[in-house]
């Protein structure tokens, strides 16, 4: 971790964090370029991820948790997103769009079924929000389910649904209009087994970055599911998504973090090995400020993380600094990928460098989970700042 900002964490978090960058080091690191060019999630390594306890981590001990709390994972999430994003988002949604929208809002029957697999990091879920028309939009939503025979017929598609195809993969709970109260739309939240009868998983996206992350559209042609699937209460959907998006805010700054590190470190060593014209790059005074600048974005990213990630267990609002904290660190991770690979030249548009996958891996940090313009907006609104007049 950067020097200064170590003091924004506890003695566990620090203990955890060595114990994942180790963990990130030896045993994700060696297999990301392979990965990342095949395309492929390694569900061996999510399998240990889950037997070293990150997938439980925010979870009590009575679910099979490691009783920590959310700062805790982002602790663990930065650590992976260190050395591979993929594996960072792969963590980051199982437990923030899986299994925590289960373990707050599902019934007791539904935890019993899907939370020891999940929090074990046996299992995956998805979570289906994002549509052609509805994404940072939710209020578009256009799936539709409607109760018949005691039974969610359910019509529609899902788009860029993380976790929601691998072959661990349980179930993925979807937003869906289930009627309306004026002219507002009722979306509830529903679960979907994967399996069920028109349900129907698309062929992996073939995206820019994140190659390792699974990543699917999904179709709903009169999926029938039992009543009892409906994931809390009927019309909170919107409400509850919102909190799930302010967190899951947080997890992406802390992966940004990560990432900003990770340029960090592998631009530091690249300059002290590197020798241009009979001297160490590091010595060169424009190189010291580069990597200096660097170093400043990811200390004030963490900070910004880790004070969302404080007011977020400590039960007080949280949603403005999700979104300082979230574009601050996605702004980051852009700025040190671009840095970095401009240390490294020619190296640096090389895939089999992690500057590289970082440089493609970061720009998704500024669209996913909320664009930069929505967070500018919920900030504008946190200042009173209201309607808008033609430039």
């Amino acid at each position: 971790m950067s020097i200064d900002s170590q003091q924004a964490f506890t003695d566990d978090e620090r203990e955890l964090g060595a114990m994942v960058r180790e963990f990130a080091d030896e045993v994700i690191a060696p297999r990301s370029y392979d990965a990342d060019r095949a395309h492929e999630l390694p569900l061996d390594i999510v399998k240990q991820m889950g037997e070293i306890g990150l997938f439980g981590l925010p979870f009590p001990e009575e679910v099979g948790g490691q009783g920590g709390d959310y700062a805790s994972l982002c602790v663990a999430i930065e650590g992976v997103a260190r050395v591979d994003q993929s594996m960072a988002i792969t963590l980051e949604a199982g437990v923030g769009l899986g299994a925590m929208p289960i373990y707050r809002y599902g019934s007791e029957q539904q935890k019993a079924e899907y939370l020891p697999d999940l929090v074990a990091g046996r299992a995956l879920a998805g979570f289906g929000l994002t549509e052609a028309e509805a994404g940072s939009d939710a209020g578009a939503t256009r799936t539709t389910a409607r109760l018949e025979g005691g039974e969610w017929v359910i019509d529609g598609s899902k788009q860029f649904i993380t976790n929601s195809g691998t072959d661990i993969t349980r179930f993925v709970t979807v937003t869906a209009v289930t009627g309306r109260t004026g002219d507002r739309p009722e979306i509830s939240t529903i679960i979907v087994p994967n399996g069920t009868p028109g349900f129907t998983v698309g062929p992996a996206y073939d995206k820019v970055g994140w190659n390792a992350s699974d990543t699917h559209p999904l179709t709903f042609d009169g999926v029938r599911v039992p009543e009892a699937n409906l994931l809390g209460e009927r019309g909170h959907g919107f409400k509850n998504f919102l909190r799930t998006l302010d967190e899951g805010r947080v997890a992406i700054a802390a992966l940004a973090t990560g990432a900003a590190e990770g340029c960090l470190e592998a631009a530091v060593d690249y300059a002290r090995s590197r020798t241009v014209f009979g001297e160490r790059l590091s010595t060169r005074q424009s190189m010291q400020f580069l990597l200096a600048r660097m170093h400043a974005r990811v200390h004030t990213a963490r900070l910004a993380w880790v004070h969302a990630a404080r007011l977020c267990d400590a039960g007080k609002p949280f949603s403005v600094d999700a979104a300082v904290a979230k574009m601050t660190a996605s702004d980051a991770a852009m700025a040190n990928a671009r840095d970095a690979t401009q240390v490294f030249g020619g190296n640096g548009f090389i895939n089999e460098y992690p500057v590289a996958r970082h440089y493609r891996d970061s720009k998704i940090l500024e669209i996913g989970e909320g664009t930069t313009e929505v967070q500018l907006m919920v900030i504008s609104r946190a200042l009173g700042l209201t309607g808008t007049v033609a430039a």
